[in-house]
């Protein structure tokens, strides 16, 4: 029996999968926990429908984040901290303190999208990646200078 998987079933397939099951595990276990439903003409158009609503909704993230990225990598974010000789700081500029910046210029990031690898610990201009999107990936320029 042919079945749409509704849900990820461990072992036997994920959600949105089309899978031959035997008639017994479809009606005894499938269907009564809502797991699957039966692979008809109306269910596959509901699936047909809902992959091209996700393409959909995929995409228009992608836009979103191509269009933020144009934005960002426009900026420059400017930090203040105090240094000592040869412009070491005394601690460092983490990914939070960006994103606070960031978010006084309107522009909400969150600090988990920063992929600054070890805190900012000179002065200076640094380029840090910011992950948007799987695909979008933006730089934005940091410059740290005496407090």
């Amino acid at each position: 029996m042919k079945v749409i998987f509704v849900k990820d079933v461990k072992g036997k397939g994920r959600s949105g999968e089309i899978k031959e099951v035997s008639e017994g595990y479809a009606r005894n276990y499938l269907f009564p926990q809502n797991l699957a439903v039966a692979a008809n003409k109306s269910s596959l158009s509901q699936l047909a429908a809902r992959k091209r609503k996700k393409k959909q909704n995929e995409e228009k993230e992608r836009q979103e984040a191509e269009s933020l990225k144009a934005k960002i990598e426009k900026v420059t974010v400017e930090l203040q901290a105090k240094s000592g000789e040869g412009g070491r700081l005394f601690g460092s500029i983490t990914s939070k303190q960006i994103a606070q910046a960031l978010k006084k210029m309107d522009i909400t990031i969150d600090k988990r999208k920063i992929d600054l690898a070890e805190p900012i610990r000179s002065l200076g201009y640094t380029d840090v990646p910011l992950k948007l999107h799987p695909d979008v990936t933006a730089k934005v320029k940091v410059h740290v200078q005496e407090q």
